[in-house]
């Protein structure tokens, strides 16, 4: 019974992203972030579980990318293609692409799921991380969508940016850019800078913007871990 409790908790991410998708179409966008939230929490507890009670699987392994293309990848998507088909106002140069345009959106998952497999089998991402890690992505989305989906009816902008987010962020994920792990290994500042700045940044994004920040805290993650990348190369 020991070796299933990872198992169960990689479900219980599972079974969050599956509820996280219902919440999307029925427009539920604050629930969809609680949602994918509760995903990230059991994604995170699955690992450790397993290290901790010295119970790792490839099983485990499968079944945890499965379960994040679910909860980190088709779950975000659907929340933006209701964005995009029901709350985004398209300007009218481009309403014969009302239709189709939505469906971008699913470049989000494909691109998670090819991540995923890269990830799987690249041993360079053991402590750090190369590209935008998957249930990152999944967070910036929903907190987005939730964010915007309101002045997204009334500003041709939001098309626009989403569609710009939708391209950027999906070749981030299997780009070769070094990005930097949450877990602080220690209580020290030291080595633990990026992380704990990051933190900063967060709390403060979502104090001044509330669930939309997530998503700026999200882009500040890819800022500073760029920042940092661009600093070590300029020291060599």
């Amino acid at each position: 019974m020991k070796k299933q409790i990872p198992n169960i908790i990689t479900l219980l991410n599972l079974f969050s992203g599956c509820v996280a998708i219902v919440m999307a179409f029925q427009g539920n966008f604050p629930a969809v972030v609680i949602w994918v939230l509760l995903a990230a929490t059991f994604d995170f507890f699955d690992g450790w579980a397993a290290r901790s009670l010295g119970v790792s699987s490839k099983i485990g392994v499968e079944l945890d990318s499965l379960a994040d293309v679910v909860s980190f990848g088709v779950a975000p998507a659907s929340a933006v293609f209701i964005l995009l088909q029901d709350f985004t106002l398209f300007p009218t140069s481009l309403s014969l692409l009302k239709p189709y345009l939505p469906y971008l959106a699913f470049l989000i998952p494909v691109f998670s799921a090819y991540r995923l497999a890269k990830f799987n089998i690249d041993d360079r991402q053991a402590t750090t991380f190369l590209g935008l890690p998957t249930p990152a992505n999944g967070l910036f989305w929903v907190s987005y969508v939730c964010g915007t989906h309101l002045p997204a009816a009334n500003n041709e902008f939001y098309l626009f940016l989403t569609v710009g987010f939708i391209l950027v962020l999906s070749v981030l994920m299997v780009s070769e850019i070094p990005m930097f792990s949450l877990k602080i290994r220690n209580l020290k500042i030291k080595g633990n800078e990026k992380q704990l700045l990051l933190i900063v940044v967060m709390i403060a994004s979502v104090l001044f913007w509330g669930i939309t920040g997530i998503a700026w805290g999200i882009l500040a993650y890819i800022v500073i871990s760029m920042a940092s990348t661009r600093k070590r190369r300029a020291i060599r």
